[in-house]
């Protein structure tokens, strides 16, 4: 009893100063000597916050009011700011948010790795509005509203939000949303469609929609309309990602060119792909700029995807060898090789984290440069077998700047690399996310 008490959440507004920023994009204060963490405060602020979650150790709040606001504040773009869990900084500007992600960067390096970069580089940005082409859209049908909910999951709270448009997807799914809202209601069983993931390419915008019970007859005629009118591709999803099936059209196309590589992926809605595209492609520069292939060079490319650097880099280069953990994205990296024309390039399937991941043969070869994108836990499983290859130079791209930071202090405290480069690309504008990358060397 007396533990549920004491983390039963206060229903009383709280007045406090904002002193920092977490790296999550929430203002820090402490209340009775106890941190909280507040959504939509900056430092500097005075502020009138709700509780939302008590813990042992510090609480979660969200602002209430600004009362003071801070010279940093600005209007949010968007009018469901602060209600939809999407963006956590849009009440500051793109310049604030880049800075703020930087020192972000910096203080994990410090923090987890003891490392500082020799050189920082300026922040790497693309255009902050529009720029979403990956997502997964929660849908609701709420009696009480009279209407089907489609967007993103409310702050604090697994509910979909009340969402009429959204700033940050490509606008043509953007500002599509009151559109699927009208044609999920008009569906046979609206209850039965619980998510609608987005996928676009250069050439094509497409829908996935995840179907609990099987579509009618109408239900088909009224999907295929929309995609007619709205010119968007229509998939349905009965089951997981192997029944994914085009509705409309028959036999459709997503791909995309990144940055000035003249290679063409083609892809599925559901294959993994960056979510900003022309960040993409400027980070595809940066890293090739980073690796300097000869003509002459091997490279290895780590958690390689369907090859979005891979492909790029062969045509540069000798050989690459790309190693990636999900078998249906090899054989897309192969086939992407064969429609480009690229015949120096090689695939293959392995779980990067497991034990003897050394002894495979690709990767007792010589190599005169490693690329590795490896997800939020991080590349620490295979840094061993990568240090035994002695590669001149490594550049990791990053979607977590904490296991960043701790492999670059692996990499340079145990296995003799420097830390030459880094600095932050803006993946994910008017969001905490920050991605970034990496030069190391011999």
């Amino acid at each position: 009893m007396g533990k549920s008490r004491r983390f039963r959440v206060p229903k009383e507004p709280v007045q406090a100063e904002i002193r920092d920023l977490s790296h999550e994009g929430r203002g820090i204060t402490e209340v009775d000597g106890k941190t909280v963490f507040v959504a939509g405060a900056l430092p500097d602020e005075t502020v009138t916050f709700l509780y939302r979650k008590r813990h042992r150790r510090y609480d979660d709040a969200a602002a209430q009011s600004i009362d003071r606001p801070s010279a940093q504040r600005i209007e949010p773009r968007c009018p469901h700011f602060g209600v939809c869990g999407g963006c956590s900084l849009q009440m500051l500007s793109s310049d604030d948010q880049i800075a703020f992600k930087q020192g972000v960067l910096l203080e994990q390096f410090r923090r987890f790795g003891k490392v500082t970069p020799e050189t920082v580089l300026p922040p790497l940005r693309s255009a902050p509005w529009g720029y979403r082409r990956k997502a997964r859209l929660g849908v609701k049908n709420v009696p009480a509203k009279g209407r089907v909910l489609v967007g993103f999951r409310e702050r604090f709270s697994p509910f979909v939000a009340d969402m009429r448009e959204c700033h940050v997807l490509d606008p043509r799914v953007g500002f599509l949303l009151e559109d699927l809202s009208s044609l999920i209601a008009g569906l046979s069983q609206p209850d039965r469609v619980p998510q609608i993931e987005v996928s676009i390419g250069d050439n094509a915008v497409a829908l996935v929609f995840r179907n609990l019970n099987p579509w009618t007859e109408a239900d088909l005629t009224a999907l295929t309309a929309f995609a007619r009118q709205h010119d968007v591709q229509v998939w349905g999803q009965p089951g997981n990602e192997s029944t994914v099936h085009p509705i409309w059209p028959e036999q459709p196309t997503l791909y995309y060119q990144p940055g000035d590589s003249n290679v063409r992926l083609d892809f599925l809605p559901t294959d993994f792909t960056q979510v900003n595209a022309e960040m993409n492609g400027r980070m595809l520069d940066l890293a090739l700029e980073m690796l300097a292939p000869q003509a002459e060079e091997r490279f290895l490319d780590l958690f390689c995807g369907l090859g979005n650097f891979s492909l790029p880099l062969a045509r540069r280069c000798a050989h690459v060898v790309g190693v990636e953990g999900a078998a249906s994205l090899v054989e897309r990296a192969r086939q992407n090789a064969r429609a480009n024309g690229i015949d120096n390039a090689e695939f293959h399937a392995a779980d990067l984290a497991a034990e003897g991941v050394d002894q495979l043969p690709w990767l007792r070869q010589a190599f005169d440069g490693i690329l590795l994108d490896p997800p939020r836990s991080g590349a620490a499983e295979v840094l061993p077998a990568l240090a035994a290859l002695a590669a001149p130079r490594i550049v990791y791209v990053s979607c977590n700047p904490a296991t960043l930071a701790r492999d670059a202090g692996t990499l340079v405290h145990e296995y003799g690399y420097h830390l030459r480069q880094a600095g932050v690309m803006d993946m994910f504008p008017h969001t905490a996310h920050v991605e970034s990358i990496a030069l190391f060397e011999r």
